[in-house]
């Protein structure tokens, strides 16, 4: 019987990051959908499973790739946002990000140490801050 599915699947596209994605949003609307009993959820939760099979069994290849890529993409970069604003946060403890009146560098400088004068790694402009 294994033998049978492996070679059915031969030449096929299989399970990707955005399949298993489709995949538990489509578990998590019919779990949804237990609760509030609208025909639309499930239909949602009906087709997104419909593509995602559709996906799985196609042998289209490229354009399976290709929409993987786009979908990782949009991921990293909601991701990278929080990573992003997560990692501000830390910093925030211990340092002031001042930006350079001239070129818009940010600049990061540790917390406590008065008025001082900051030079812009970049363009060498000075400038006076509180940190």
């Amino acid at each position: 019987m294994q033998d049978k599915i492996r070679r059915f699947m031969m030449g096929r596209y299989g399970v990707d990051q955005l399949g298993k994605f489709m995949l538990w949003a489509a578990v998590i609307i019919m779990f949804i959908s237990l609760f509030f009993r609208n025909g639309i959820i499930e239909v949602l939760s009906f087709a997104i499973l419909v593509v995602c099979y559709f996906r799985i069994l196609s042998k289209n290849m490229n354009q399976r790739y290709n929409e993987n890529q786009k979908f990782l993409q949009l991921k990293n970069r909601i991701l990278g946002y929080f990573e992003k604003a997560k990692t501000r946060r830390m910093q925030n403890k211990n340092y002031h990000i001042y930006v350079c009146p001239t070129c818009k560098q940010k600049i990061r400088i540790p917390r406590g140490k008065g008025k001082i004068c900051i030079t812009c790694p970049k363009c060498h402009a000075e400038f006076i801050r509180k940190s």
